[in-house]
């Protein structure tokens, strides 16, 4: 069983590794097709749009381990199934269980892999590629909506022009309300410079304090403003929640329950960093069924289309139900984990009726 195990284990790992491979390289074409059509313009150049496109792969890693996991364990079965050694495992007494779990160590170390890009190197490299990008393109990494990015904090709203790559803020409009969100100050301050734990220092302020029905306005050339917001708050800004680590999207949803604010999109993102890893390992059970259905000449080709339009659905699925939960309020939970389960159920399905043939 150990002589099977590692030789189903480097297989399906060898076919699996070859064809992320090619899917990389692929999407990085088209990466770097789209960002072609924009090199030349301010300072984005040539050697920016390679640094962009290569700084986006660990993210493309992260999103295509299972799908290259469950083509590459459909190619190694239909190889072993034209060769007749599927065959004579299962002549040898070995079933769809134990073969699952001979080249289940493989999909565990493929889940682990998923995980490790997903939350340390995919999120520092998209936020690189994006400030990077940004700066050479603009000079400024944020800018929300037409009168900039909107943020609350407590009872106080903020409102910023741009954020500069380097954090600064620029154009800053604080608006302090009461308990019954009734105006009390509104602050306006040329730049805002990042000085340490929850504290900023605003440069070229006016402000004005409205106090029993009367305005108060104040000039100064500095002044000290405390606040939740900080430069890791903004930077989750940056990058989709899904190529967000875990600790920054659990920083996120925690700033938006704190001020009251809907978080399901994060919530569904966060369960998601958790179980999406899992993936991988369904993928491959998903695979198991389609070595039965090989024959030792001809269908190849036919498998191998049905096990990656398999693959498309499941991504497509995983983001259908990331929409619809985000819009109908669904549990995260059950948002994030039902592409999983029912596609695990597809497997145990198409693997029972395998059986029973």
């Amino acid at each position: 069983m150990r002589t099977l195990s590692r030789y189903l284990a480097k297989e399906v790992a060898v076919s699996s590794s070859l064809l992320l491979g090619a899917l990389l390289v692929l999407f990085a074409l088209l990466d770097l097709v789209r960002e072609l059509g924009i090199v030349g313009y301010a300072n984005y150049r040539m050697g920016t749009v390679l640094t962009f496109v290569a700084l986006n792969m660990p993210g493309h890693v992260y999103e295509l381990l299972p799908l290259a996991l469950l083509i590459g364990t459909i190619f190694t079965f239909t190889q072993l199934a034209l060769h007749s050694e599927y065959t004579v495992m299962r002549a040898s007494g070995a079933s769809f269980a134990r073969i699952g779990r001979a080249i289940l160590g493989t999909g565990l170390l493929f889940a682990v892999t998923t995980f490790v890009f997903g939350e340390f190197v995919a999120p520092f490299s998209e936020r690189i590629a994006q400030q990077m990008r940004f700066k050479a393109l603009a000079g400024f990494v944020v800018q929300q909506f037409r009168s900039g990015l909107w943020v609350k904090d407590g009872s106080t709203f903020i409102n910023v022009r741009q954020v500069l790559t380097d954090n600064t803020l620029v154009d800053v409009r604080i608006m302090q309300f009461d308990e019954d969100y009734r105006l009390r100050s509104l602050k306006f301050a040329k730049q805002g410079v990042y000085q340490g734990p929850n504290r900023w220092r605003l440069n070229n302020v006016k402000e004005t304090r409205i106090d029993g029905g009367r305005a108060t306005t104040y000039q100064a050339a500095f002044a000290d403003w405390q606040s939740e917001l900080n430069p890791d708050i903004l930077g989750v800004l940056l990058v989709d929640p899904q190529k967000m680590s875990a600790l920054n999207l659990w920083s996120y949803v925690k700033h938006l329950r704190e001020n009251r604010q809907k978080a399901t999109r994060y919530e569904i993102a966060l369960w998601g960093k958790f179980i999406y890893p899992l993936a991988a390992v369904v993928m491959m059970i998903l695979a198991l069924p389609f070595a039965a259905l090989q024959r030792r000449t001809g269908g190849i080709g036919v498998r191998m289309l049905a096990g990656i339009m398999l693959g498309l659905a499941f991504h497509l699925v995983s983001r259908l139900f990331a929409h619809a939960g985000q819009l109908n309020d669904w549990p995260p939970f059950f948002a994030a984990a039902a592409p999983s389960v029912v596609f695990l159920g597809i497997a145990a399905g198409m693997i029972w009726w395998v059986e029973r043939r």
